[in-house]
């Protein structure tokens, strides 16, 4: 599974914003990893960012 979907299942999930920091403890995956799916996932307006600094699945 790519980074960028573990991202996203992690939000789905969740069901909740999250944050960067958040999605890391929740898939174990590396900082920088996260960053760079959500920097795709942004790009590619399949999440969205109801309040500052946090993100959530369309």
């Amino acid at each position: 599974m790519e980074a960028k979907e573990q991202v996203l299942e992690a939000m789905r999930k969740d069901g909740t914003p999250l944050n960067a920091g958040k999605i890391v403890e929740l898939t174990g995956l590396d900082r920088k990893v996260v960053d760079k799916a959500m920097a795709q996932l942004k790009k590619e307006e399949a999440i969205v960012s109801p309040k500052r600094c946090y993100w959530q699945a369309k």
